[in-house]
């Protein structure tokens, strides 16, 4: 068992025992985190303690999940036992909630959880003098291409007539300027909308405070449940729904094979995991409400809707801009920050979407590097013969009658999703 303390408080942090490791979260001189964000999120304003809370326990599972090595990969990655103690307002509440959320974060790491609740100390600083929130809709825009597409059809969609509020996180600061570059386009595509964006920091520092290296687990499967948390956070100032755009495909995630499970997959945006997650923060009355409207679409059918708003030729430039990549460690070969591979999952998907939807791709793949300086790195990220052998195979009744659907979510809508998911691949693999 890997046991794992989040506190709020240096004193606590120093007095804890039998932990594993500790992470100190109150922007002081021995904080385990980089970022912008504070553990009472002031700069959003006044936010509901439930949901600040929720910001934390993601934290600290995405810190947790970092700083848990597994023993293997592929098919032979091993499930974790991890049990971790978060500081929060109310323990009570959470408390009553803890198998449900133990299932929950189980199901998007694959690992067996537990969790401790302990209370913390009361907010002594005030909410930054923010006005009063206006917006109706939030949309996580993450400076991927589903996301791009969300945010821009949010925009349009209220044509000068309401406001959103576009959320971005990044741990890699390659992705900053991408997001923010975004932001401008859709303003651009969408002039008399208002829109606020919050472009929030927030990573686990690589080292701890005596300047020793914490263990890093390259896989973290819970990354984006973090920014699904922030997101909530900032819906919360109006009650507004939350909207989580990726294609439907992507988000029930068939496994490839047998050998492409476990730690290369995740659930963050899978149909289950969302109406879960929602029962849960509904049941101990925190904000919830989220949405993801292309949760029937394929990538390339997403694709084909921003060019019915844009047209192709000014489709094609803004979501070639977006980056897709799974991966954020080119940089170590060398290779620009922010580089796309061109033949990880996220890269083969988004190319075979250009394709189906006949927008010319204007992004530069690692991959297609005449010069081959990156060939190296780009064979070590490649599961394209995976992702042709699955294409080829197609999606099968019985592999839709292993999912695990939410109520609502019929086996008929998964097995056509993915069949019109599979069919985009293959036309482009092939």
């Amino acid at each position: 068992m890997n046991k794992f303390l989040l506190t709020l408080s240096q004193q606590d942090a120093a007095s804890a025992v039998d932990f594993d490791e500790i992470f100190l979260w109150n922007r002081s001189a021995p904080d385990s985190f980089t970022g912008t964000l504070a553990p009472h999120l002031d700069s959003f304003g006044p936010v509901d303690s439930k949901n600040v809370d929720f910001v934390r326990i993601a934290l600290g599972v995405l810190a947790a999940d970092r700083s848990t090595r597994r023993r293997a990969r592929g098919s032979s990655w091993n499930a974790r036992d991890i049990s971790l103690t978060v500081q929060v307002s109310n323990p009570v509440i959470w408390a009553s909630v803890e198998p449900e959320l133990a299932k929950l974060v189980a199901f998007l790491t694959g690992d067996r959880w537990s969790f401790v609740f302990a209370q913390a100390a009361e907010n002594d600083s005030s909410p930054l003098p923010i006005s009063d929130a206006t917006y109706t809709r939030t949309v996580l825009t993450s400076g991927g291409a589903d996301s791009a597409a969300g945010a821009l059809i949010s925009a349009r969609s209220f044509a000068g007539r309401g406001e959103h509020a576009l959320v971005s996180h990044f741990s890699s600061t390659a992705i900053s300027p991408v997001q923010k570059a975004l932001v401008g386009a859709i303003q651009k595509f969408a002039p008399t909308t208002r829109q606020v964006h919050h472009q929030v920091h927030l990573n686990r520092r690589s080292t701890r405070a005596d300047g020793s290296r914490f263990k890093d687990e390259p896989s973290t499967r819970s990354r984006s449940l973090l920014f699904l948390a922030i997101g909530l956070a900032v819906a919360e100032r109006t009650k507004s729904p939350l909207w989580i755009p990726e294609n439907g495909f992507a988000s029930l995630n068939p496994p490839l094979g047998p050998d492409r499970r476990g730690s290369l997959s995740t659930h963050t945006t899978h149909p289950k995991f969302l109406y879960d997650l929602q029962q849960i923060l509904e049941t101990i009355g925190a904000h919830g409400l989220i949405e993801n409207p292309f949760q029937h679409m394929t990538k390339g059918e997403m694709f084909t809707r921003v060019t019915e708003e844009l047209g192709t030729t000014a489709a094609s430039d803004y979501l070639s801009a977006t980056n897709s990549c799974s991966h954020t460690d080119a940089r170590y070969s060398g290779a620009p920050p922010g580089s796309s591979c061109g033949v990880c999952f996220g890269c083969l998907v988004r190319r075979a979407s250009f394709a189906s939807s006949g927008i010319k791709d204007q992004t530069i793949y690692l991959s297609n590097d005449p010069s081959k300086r990156f060939q190296t790195f780009v064979d070590k990220k490649s599961i394209v013969e995976p992702m042709r052998d699955f294409a080829m195979r197609g999606i099968r009744p019985r592999d839709v009658m292993a999912m695990s659907l939410p109520v609502g979510y019929t086996a008929g809508q998964a097995l056509d999703l993915c069949q019109r998911g599979t069919n985009e691949l293959r036309e482009f693999l092939k």
